[in-house]
């Protein structure tokens, strides 16, 4: 443990050359990583702009006029994609966490949800995202029952839904899992029944230490967004692949790539940094 130094002290000459020495040492390497990610994509640049077919690709794939002409159509498509992503978001975390608790439980009386909810992660996280919201999209729909939506965005939601609860209960269980036994038990001997110490206890400290996997598997959500345009659903994806059929050029899905990545890098940094945040915190003893 650093001890806190007193006051008035001053940092000897040897240690204020170390410190000098470990900052060059710092900026020196900071340096070299910076010129070597340079060197290699200028590389990368001059191999490809180099190549025989760039003039084809060029066209075909980054063309401005097209990129212009089909911005606004694909915009208007990713605000669903981010409605989508958004309201599901919600809705996994809820039926994440129930599921999980599902699983955890102990009591006799609750084996059938236990099972029911082995077999429902089991079988979604088995089932391809892609061949659930096909099922759904249309199948769901075409049973015409009274009541139900037909809407091809809801059902693909619900897939989604499905589709990533499934790996979220998952996450969440591990989470409740690290949580060492002696919590329950010292919650136990103050009084608590193992549902409030559950509940009190160890969800939060298990919510705490599975927040980056959880961003990690958002930021793999707001991917699977695009696949709702499997189903006829006129998100940012369908746009450019309409825009794309008539016009036979490309740019679009790079555009929509562009849309995608704009989102997700800042979610994967911010998942970067609260997992830097919680190691740092582990190894100070502070959970």
């Amino acid at each position: 443990m650093t001890e806190t130094p007193a006051p008035g002290w001053t940092p000897s000459l040897r240690e204020l050359e170390r410190r000098s020495y470990r900052r060059r040492r710092r900026i020196r390497s900071q340096l070299i990583a910076t010129g070597l990610v340079v060197l290699v994509l200028v590389a990368l640049v001059v191999a490809v702009r180099s190549s025989p077919g760039w003039p084809n690709v060029r066209e075909l794939f980054f063309s401005w006029e097209h990129a212009r002409d089909a911005f606004p159509a694909i915009a208007a498509g990713f605000w669903l994609n981010v409605k989508l992503f958004l309201i599901c978001e919600v809705l996994i975390l809820a039926l994440g966490l129930l599921v999980a608790l599902a699983r955890v439980a102990r009591s006799p009386w609750l084996a059938p949800i236990r099972v029911l909810a082995v077999v429902y992660t089991d079988l979604l996280r088995g089932v391809p995202t892609l061949l659930l919201v096909l099922m759904l999209g249309f199948g769901m729909p075409a049973l015409g029952l009274q009541g139900v939506p037909i809407s091809g965005t809801f059902w693909a939601g619900v897939a989604l839904v499905l589709s990533y609860s499934a790996y979220v209960a998952e996450v969440f269980r591990a989470g409740i899992d690290s949580v060492h036994p002696s919590q329950v038990a010292s919650a136990q001997a103050l009084g608590l029944s193992r549902p409030q110490a559950l509940r009190h206890v160890v969800v939060p400290q298990a919510v705490r230490r599975v927040v980056p996997p959880l961003l990690n598997d958002f930021v793999s959500l707001q991917k699977d967004t695009a696949l709702v345009s499997a189903v006829a659903v006129f998100d940012a994806v369908f746009a450019a692949r309409d825009y794309a059929a008539y016009n036979f050029n490309y740019t679009p899905y790079v555009v929509v790539a562009a849309f995608f990545v704009v989102l997700t890098v800042p979610l994967a940094r911010l998942t970067d940094w609260l997992q830097r945040r919680w190691l740092a915190r582990e190894r100070a003893g502070q959970l």
